[in-house]
């Protein structure tokens, strides 16, 4: 993977998941002035760097480089329920959490 490509997959799961670099440095936990700055100058982030982005986003390393980073073996419905999980912050994601383990709780 080149330089250029590392940001644009990294522009392209910002908008998959509809987020500005703002919301990603935020759930990345990185100043956005770095993220801004990485991005504009097309400066290729360092691994610890990168990792912080891959937390942010709720990926791996790994899935970040796969080219089909697509699961396969899931269901339609699964992989909408991923896809929007993924869309949500660190907040909303623990919310939701908790409101899965009560309802499997009710069973």
């Amino acid at each position: 993977m080149r330089d250029t490509d590392v940001i644009q997959h990294i522009q392209d799961l910002c908008k998959e998941r509809n987020w500005s670099y703002y919301r990603l440095a935020k759930e990345s936990d990185i100043p956005y002035s770095t993220l801004n700055n990485m991005i504009s100058r097309t400066n290729i982030p360092t691994i610890p760097t990168l990792q912080k982005l891959c937390d942010g986003f709720g990926i791996t390393l790994a899935d970040f480089f796969l080219d089909q980073p697509e699961h396969p073996q899931l269901t339609d419905g699964q992989k909408e329920l991923v896809e929007l999980y993924n869309r949500l912050d660190h907040e909303k994601k623990n919310v939701l959490k908790a409101y899965i383990k009560g309802l499997l709780m009710e069973v």
